[in-house]
């Protein structure tokens, strides 16, 4: 069995501004980096073994500010992980998004939640596989970390997925199962600057 501690990212100015992002490369802000360091921080109280993270820049600096916290080395980079490509929606807002694409106007060019899955589950149980028995942090984005919930319980309604939120998952074969939704290791890293991917995102947010 391999323990897999599933994180999004740091804040970034577009996630304060409501903007969506998605496979667009925007970097963390003070606010995204202080969030990192508070999780990683927190996991060091557990016996975490390496760090994965999606390539994208926001992705990628949370996990060098958790490694750093966790006295590990530079964290293994996986594009299976990046976030859910939103095609024409990327870099509006809400307002902006009911202008030009109200609901049942399909956005050009968004991947769906099943593409989603379809490439985070097979990557989380093949980083399992390749390094059974470990506790590894996966560094991703909201619409990935949705994807593996959705797809660990279905019938489940989530909550909040924060910035530098941490959801732990146990992988025993291909099998993935939820262990906690907001691992309370972190519930000290939930402040009012630790925003919501559905108060961020107006596709998310449509889609839940």
């Amino acid at each position: 069995m391999t323990d897999l501690y599933l994180v999004r990212h740091g804040e970034t100015e577009w996630n304060r501004q409501r903007r969506i992002q998605g496979l667009t490369d925007i970097p963390l802000n003070d606010t995204g980096r202080e969030q990192a360091r508070v999780t990683g921080m927190l996991l060091t109280r557990r016996p975490i073994t390496r760090v994965v993270a999606s390539p994208l820049g926001r992705a990628r600096e949370t996990a060098q500010i958790i490694t750093a916290q966790l006295g590990l080395g530079d964290p293994e980079l996986r594009d299976a992980f990046v976030e859910r490509n939103y095609g024409a929606a990327e870099g509006l807002d809400f307002h902006e998004i009911d202008v030009l694409y109200p609901p049942g106007v399909e956005v050009p060019g968004r991947e769906s939640r099943e593409e989603v899955a379809a490439r985070v589950i097979p990557a989380l149980q093949a980083l399992a596989a390749e390094y059974r028995g470990e506790a590894i942090v996966v560094v991703s984005h909201g619409g990935a970390i949705r994807a593996a919930l959705m797809v660990a319980e279905p019938n489940r309604g989530f909550g909040p997925i924060t910035n530098g939120s941490v959801h732990s998952f146990h992988v025993d074969g291909t099998d993935l199962k939820l262990v906690a939704f907001d691992d309370p290791i972190e519930l000290a890293a939930i402040d009012p600057r630790a925003g919501d991917i559905d108060l961020q995102n107006a596709v998310e947010a449509r889609d839940a």
